[in-house]
């Protein structure tokens, strides 16, 4: 569920080494695939192989070598899964818009470790498109994406149609509550209620015991988690660290349209950020943090600031050091035409 990217100065890096092991599954599930074999003892463990094995027709499930079978309708989302639930195997759903990177990766690495099976759905969601941000363009990567997940041992992508997500008469949409309230909201009013929408009827559709988001979207983290506790989801929302660059900078797809003049000045967002955090768990007046680390920004060679707010970790409400607390810093901040989000946590 990420921001839209702008027009690329230059292509992402090619991942270097293949993904880990899903090293604290039970033996049976080490290697869940559209291939995986059954348990030697208790329950057998269905697969997708069952899905993969069908005549061929529009919307079936589709396992090609190296690559988990991927269903493209609700029908198939169901038959797929159904066995699973049915032995009591706990479902992992992972929900991206594809072109993935390395914090995907660890997003689908934790679901592989908390969960026999593991979903990824992608699917760019237009509900969280103003009409002037570029949907269009943003980089639908399937066949790349698709073997990424393979070697990572997924059990089954759920790449919907915008037709099979919004039918025609679609007209019902999720408010999200206060936690969306501010930060990315000033700027993009639009988005969270789109993000809401399109994450409820995932959970509706998959009906997983887990979701994994990242912490590098962070608001949208605790709007998703506030959705899924007011609306009786039934699910366990799980958070993953963010995943960065050595030099600090949060991984993004976003990253790969900075200039070499930009991205040299994109890890200095963590590095404020940083500060903002460490001087607010001293004591020191947030407003005044607050406005010192925008100056820094400019000074840096940022081109323009959005914010940078010091809130409450688990309500993104006002932050009180003294309350014993945990806290955290966003910020969102311009280089050129590339707007970078990033947050950092208050330790007390």
């Amino acid at each position: 569920m990420a921001e839209t990217p702008k027009s690329p100065d230059r292509k992402t890096p090619a991942r270097k080494k293949p993904a880990a092991k899903r090293a604290t599954k039970a033996a049976a599930t080490d290697e869940a695939s559209v291939q995986a074999k059954p348990k030697k003892a208790g329950k057998a463990k269905p697969t997708a192989k069952p899905v993969a094995k069908k005549p061929a027709k529009s919307g079936s499930a589709k396992a090609d070598a190296g690559k988990p079978a991927v269903v493209r309708s609700g029908e198939e989302l169901r038959q797929a899964t159904a066995a699973w639930r049915k032995s009591g195997q706990k479902i992992a759903l992972v929900p991206t818009m594809g072109a993935l990177h390395e914090g995907h990766i660890a997003l689908v690495e934790k679901a592989g470790r908390i969960a026999e099976r593991t979903v990824v759905s992608i699917f760019v969601n237009p509900a969280q498109f103003a009409p002037n941000e570029d949907l269009e363009r943003y980089p639908r990567k399937e066949d790349d994406d698709l073997k990424k997940l393979g070697a990572l041992g997924v059990d089954l992508v759920w790449a919907p149609t915008v037709e099979e997500m919004y039918p025609g008469g679609f007209s019902t949409g999720v408010k999200p509550g206060r936690a969306a309230a501010g930060l990315e909201t000033d700027f993009r009013p639009h988005f969270f209620g789109g993000v809401a929408t399109v994450v409820a009827k995932l959970f509706n559709q998959v009906r997983p015991d887990f979701a994994v988001f990242g912490e590098k979207d962070y608001q949208q983290l605790i709007v998703v988690s506030q959705l899924a506790r007011d609306l009786d989801m039934n699910l366990e929302i799980v958070p993953v660290a963010t995943v960065r660059e050595k030099d600090g900078l949060a991984l993004s797809s976003r990253n790969a349209y900075l200039s070499e003049t930009e991205r040299a000045v994109a890890p200095n967002l963590n590095l404020v950020l940083s500060e903002v955090a460490n001087a607010a768990a001293g004591g020191a007046s947030v407003a005044h943090l607050k406005a010192a680390a925008q100056m820094r920004l400019l000074t840096l060679g940022f081109a323009k600031v959005d914010y940078v707010e010091v809130r409450d970790a688990e309500t993104l409400g006002p932050y009180d050091v003294d309350s014993g607390r945990p806290g955290r810093v966003l910020g969102a901040a311009w280089l050129g035409s590339t707007r970078l989000i990033d947050n950092v946590p208050v330790e007390l």
